[in-house]
């Protein structure tokens, strides 16, 4: 495609940032027309990119504010208790600033939007033909988003928050749940906390725990310490802490060529960064932990210049010790108190 025609077309649209990125997408629309693509898969493209372009328009005026996402059953009655705690546990996150993301239908999403209050909730519906539809908390709000495939849906429901929370429910449920493991599991999605939440006295995520460990772990299909990347509780307190208190020490980290580099809010001292290295040591393939300056590529984009930050040569297959890492750095005597 003609640079000067992308050219004009991104000038035309008044886009100043990106554009690059943007002649991409652009060069792309333009190379599948030149493909003769099948309509079903153009119609595919096209609504996926326009529910995409709705979800990020919709969240633009919250990026300040941490999310954190609330999985569970549609089915769930106001009656169980299941939905008291998610309302509870909605409540007291929003009462610390987090806004609270649902998929905006019955049951477990509508008891954490209802907790939240409706200033502080976000949802993403998906339009089925069978479930109950749309939370009539989100009636004429502005921070709701429709969507036609599952796949959008859970990349919006996973991209923008720094949380998440399940609570029991069906297929559904566990896929989102799974989504989230594989992804934190593989290194493709950003650390982040991940509560299993139940009732006192349920066994939902308890017999989840058997199953996982009867037939993944002993056979060698998860490692030991997967189940690092997720907490199972019954009490909202606990869940509370855990997804607030990932976020007391460390940020927020980045690859720069062969290196981690993990943003920290507080500096660690030579003598902290030794006990992490005698701690940690397996999960460098190369040299160790280090305490750093922003390294080229940071310094060049501009990239949280002002944070300290450790590098590492990272061995990607330990993302279940990795989060051990995040605990301990939030347990060092340097980190910020809790606010």
């Amino acid at each position: 495609m003609d640079r000067d025609l992308v050219k004009q077309l991104l000038d035309q649209a008044g886009a100043e940032r990106n554009r690059d990125v943007l002649a991409e997408i652009i060069r792309t629309a333009y190379e599948l027309a030149g493909d003769d693509a099948d309509r079903l898969n153009l119609k595919i493209t096209r609504d996926a990119l326009k529910e995409m372009r709705a979800a990020f328009r919709m969240f633009a005026p919250y990026e300040e504010f941490r999310k954190v996402t609330v999985f569970g059953s549609a089915r769930t009655h106001p009656s169980d208790p299941l939905y008291e705690q998610a309302k509870v546990l909605a409540g007291k996150l929003a009462e610390s600033g987090w806004m609270v993301v649902t998929g905006a239908g019955p049951g477990i999403m509508e008891a954490a939007n209802v907790g939240a209050g409706r200033d502080r909730s976000i949802g993403i519906n998906i339009r089925l033909p069978f479930e109950e539809g749309i939370s009539d908390l989100f009636a004429g709000s502005d921070k709701l988003v429709s969507m036609k495939y599952f796949f959008t849906r859970k990349l919006m429901l996973i991209k923008e928050s720094s949380g998440f929370v399940s609570l029991p429910g069906g297929f559904g449920t566990l896929d989102e749940t799974y989504e989230l493991l594989t992804l934190f599991q593989t290194g493709k999605a950003t650390p982040s906390p991940l509560v299993l939440l139940d009732v006192p006295g349920g066994g939902y995520w308890e017999g989840w725990q058997r199953f996982v460990d009867e037939q993944l772990k002993s056979g060698g299909l998860v490692s030991p310490n997967d189940s690092n990347l997720y907490l199972i509780t019954d009490d909202v307190d606990e869940a509370v802490a855990e997804v607030r208190g990932f976020w007391r020490n460390y940020h927020s980290l980045r690859w720069v060529g062969g290196r981690l580099v993990v943003r920290l809010q507080a500096e660690p001292t030579p003598k902290e960064v030794a006990g992490l290295n005698d701690e940690f040591a397996d999960l460098v393939t190369e040299g160790a932990i280090e305490a750093t300056p922003p390294l080229p590529a940071e310094v060049s984009d501009r990239d949280e210049l002002t944070r300290p930050r450790l590098t590492m040569r990272f061995d990607v297959r330990k993302g279940g010790r990795f989060r051990s890492l995040i605990e301990a750095l939030n347990r060092l005597p340097s980190a910020p108190p809790l606010d």
